[in-house]
């Protein structure tokens, strides 16, 4: 079996004939879904774009950080609602034509209309006109005080407006130039093969101001899904980076020339509680329900400890978080508290008086043995409640959250955030119905008017207070390094935040 994989991931990194030196190969679960960045939702493709091949108007340094990128610089208007950016001159797309202003007006312009559907468009609607007033000067206005950079624009990459501005914005997300992409980033596009790699070579003429060329000379994105594979192709040396699961990590570290990068994720799990379904809606019950799980156990025995228990929606390594409620493990608690709503313990379970058992269904993804879900479902048994689990492949359950009817009780799920925690406002806001990734209506006035005001802070307090959510634990990545790749930092900005910058050592003879 193991001489299988070895063959099959020889197949995918094109190993014969041999790579130029100084190619980096790095392990994807799945191919990048599509290269434009107005159209992506995989968050390795979005990394991609903004630090390989293309470039976003700012970018965040290592402290997280708004700083210069595309953009030499900008100022705002005295009241805050117009912001101004001047580009840095010489910027060339890979095809030899020159990044201008109306480049980003076309970016920003199609990543706010309808029709492009643009993932993160909730966070331009305050946007209400982009204008190029000159050849590297571009405006944006608003229709409220900022206060502050919008984070969208250190993740949206600028899009050639001279290759896609005639294609009609419901097609842009199937344009041949997602096939053959030309950037303007610190790499080139080389080559695709679908469901199997990317391949981008350095640009020898990436300007100086905005880093110079990369020190490694091919980046090989190479689409690997079996975990199995991917702790293969660490240890005979096939793969130089790849993120290994958490009962991996102890195997990694025993290998001579590989190390375990940890490092925190903008992914945090919960369990998203339909509030419009009775018994759901009451607070108080979703209080016990909270109090009867065992968070840290899930930690250690899912996560083998690679991670932490979430009290909020914001990781705590998040420069915008800030202390909220903290509901702890207490069984004894929760049956106090069930009892008090009306729930009575028996034989079978808890039931209210006039017999109605606390029985709901836990939907989530998966086909297998579904660890986390189990963990859940025999804590809630250890308090009368009895929780079935529904396993859907991502596709189905992606239509089940999203869809206006909610059919479901409860979804156990991931949230990718972004460092301006606009994620808040589409999954909280509970006037944006439609919005295409919320996963939960939380109808509370108190949060809609923190997310006018632009308070965050009172946002995550009212949301870990109110527990729409049951908020499980906040993830961090593992990645299998090869000793041989130097500068590797990951962190919340990403896996590739770095890696213009990386380079390999020689191998020893």
């Amino acid at each position: 079996m193991r001489s299988i994989r070895f063959v099959a991931l020889a197949a995918l990194l094109g190993c014969a004939p041999a790579p130029p030196p100084g190619t980096v190969f790095f392990a994807s679960g799945a191919d990048l879904q599509s290269i434009n960045s107005l159209v992506t939702v995989h968050p390795l493709a979005k990394q991609v774009q903004r630090h390989v091949l293309f470039t976003t108007l700012v970018r965040y340094d290592s402290l997280l950080r708004p700083v210069p990128y595309l953009a030499e610089r900008w100022t705002w208007s005295a009241d805050r609602r117009t912001l101004a950016f001047a580009l840095r001159p010489g910027v060339r797309w890979h095809d030899g034509v020159p990044t201008t202003a109306r480049d980003v007006a076309f970016t920003l312009g199609a990543a706010r209309e309808r029709g492009t559907a643009y993932p993160r468009a909730a966070d331009l609607a305050c946007v209400r006109g982009v204008e190029a007033t000159g050849r590297n000067e571009v405006r944006l206005s608003f229709c409220r005080p900022q206060p502050g950079l919008p984070d969208v624009l250190a993740d949206l990459a600028i899009m050639p407006e001279h290759l896609l501005g005639r294609v009609p914005l419901e097609s842009l997300g199937v344009a041949p130039f997602n096939e053959h992409p030309v950037g303007n980033g610190p790499f080139r596009f080389v080559a695709h093969e679908p469901n199997r790699r990317w391949i981008f070579a350095a640009d020898p003429d990436f300007p100086a101001a905005l880093g110079g060329p990369p020190s490694i000379e091919r980046l090989v994105i190479v689409v690997v899904d079996e975990p199995s594979t991917k702790l293969a192709g660490l240890t005979s040396g096939e793969l130089h980076a790849a993120g290994i699961q958490p009962m991996h990590a102890s195997v990694v570290r025993r290998v001579s020339g590989l190390g375990v990068t940890e490092y925190p994720l903008l992914m945090s799990y919960g369990l998203f509680w339909n509030e419009s379904r009775p018994p759901f809606g009451e607070a108080a019950l979703r209080r016990a329900l909270t109090l009867a799980l065992d968070r840290r156990q899930m930690v250690a025995a899912y996560l083998y400890g690679f991670g932490e228990v979430a009290d909020g929606p914001v990781p705590p390594e998040h420069p915008l978080a800030v202390p909220v409620p903290v509901v702890p493990f207490d069984r004894a608690a929760a049956r106090s508290l069930l009892d008090s709503l009306g729930w009575l313990a028996g034989s079978d379970g808890i039931r209210r008086r006039d017999g109605e058992a606390l029985a709901f269904t836990i939907t989530t993804v998966g086909s297998a043995d579904n660890v986390l879900e189990q963990l859940i479902q025999a804590d809630l048994a250890a308090v009368g409640v009895r929780a079935r689990i529904r396993q859907l492949e991502l596709g189905a359950f992606l239509a089940n959250a999203q869809s206006s009817a909610r059919e479901y009780d409860a979804l156990v799920t991931g949230i990718p955030g972004d460092l301006g925690l606009g994620y808040l406002g589409a999954l909280f806001d509970s006037r944006r119905l439609a919005e295409p990734q919320q996963y939960a209506q939380y109808s509370n006035p108190a949060v809609d008017r923190a997310l006018d005001a632009g308070d965050l802070a009172a946002v995550q307090r009212l949301v870990s207070a109110g527990l729409p959510v049951t908020w499980l634990y906040h993830a961090r990545g593992v990645q299998g390094v090869s000793r041989r790749l130097r500068g590797v930092r990951m962190d919340l900005r990403g896996e590739l935040a770095t890696v213009a910058r990386w380079h390999l050592e020689p191998v020893q003879p």
